[in-house]
């Protein structure tokens, strides 16, 4: 697994270490307080092989495995949305650790769209699969460290954005500057309210570290995955965003390009689970589990 670190730059300042899982070019992040050596895992993945509907945990205990080597205390399962494109790791996670895990709190509305889409009616109870559902302005600590809530819908209608000090993870509204910004075509979301996201996450200090949820290089002449960039580097240089663009041309960009995308592979196996907290549904009578995937819908 492709991994960074990017040190503290002082006082209210994490150290933040990412990883990259190819298959789905995600992103999960420990937020390290170094002063206290307690951290968060943030959008951590849970393997998944559609070809054979089978999950594993090989990229969430790379995390668990980092967090021990380096005698880190976890306070934290965090998720900025609930992730159509991977299989979120955060219910293994606490079984691992007993952490409390937290999701924004629009996870509701979410997850009422999805219940229909499912013909799950009973399924999906964000209040009863995470321990923390935050609102817009919440404030918590990692450590020592300030940790505040913005909501950042357009994605989803859901997602949320986690400002440690000089760091935010601003998961699927930004793309790596050369790769512009994130779809905006999923059940809930919308190019204006990710527009008016993107402007809020840039009216941050120049300084602040955007860690974004995916990557898919190759790009122009980059290999490597890229995932950290500053506010001020992605007004300067971001593909859809730098250069005095309108929302309206964003918007026309954004839409007309959303509109040629497939949906993710793992998107159908990824809902059901994901809104679970990263449960896969009850066992059936014969003690397996089994996901619903809607025919001709989509």
């Amino acid at each position: 697994m492709f991994t960074r670190e990017s040190p503290s730059n002082g006082p209210n300042s994490p150290k933040v270490v990412g990883f990259y899982e190819k298959v789905t070019g995600s992103v999960q992040y420990i937020c390290i307080d170094e002063a206290t050596k307690k951290c968060a895992v943030i959008d951590t993945v849970l393997d998944f092989d559609p070809a054979h509907a089978r999950t594993s945990t090989s990229s969430a205990q790379t995390a668990l495995d980092y967090i021990e080597a380096n005698g880190l205390t976890l306070e934290w399962i965090l998720d900025t949305h609930p992730h159509a494109d991977h299989l979120m790791a955060s219910a293994w996670l606490k079984e691992q650790t007993g952490v409390q895990t937290a999701i924004g709190e629009k996870t509701r509305d979410i997850a009422k769209l999805w219940a229909e889409y499912y013909n799950l009616p009973d399924a999906f109870d964000p209040e009863r699969d995470f321990d923390h559902l935050f609102a817009d302005g919440d404030t918590f600590k990692i450590g020592n460290l300030d940790v505040r809530v913005m909501l950042s819908p357009g994605h989803t209608l859901g997602s949320i954005t986690y400002i440690v000090g000089d760091a935010a993870f601003v998961h699927d509204t930004f793309m790596y500057p050369d790769s512009g910004t994130s779809r905006a075509d999923f059940p809930g979301g919308s190019s204006k309210d990710l527009w008016d996201s993107l402007q809020a996450i840039l009216s941050l200090p120049d300084e602040t570290r955007l860690y974004i949820g995916h990557d898919y290089p190759p790009v122009g002449d980059r290999e490597d995955p890229a995932w950290q960039a500053t506010v001020a580097e992605h007004k300067a240089n971001n593909k859809h965003l730098s250069g005095g663009v309108t929302e309206t041309e964003y918007r026309k960009v954004r839409d007309e390009r959303d509109a040629t995308l497939s949906l993710p592979t793992q998107m159908m196996y990824a809902l059901q689970v994901n809104l679970r907290g990263g449960r896969l549904l009850p066992p059936e009578d014969d003690g397996r589990q089994y996901f619903k995937i809607p025919a001709n819908y989509f």
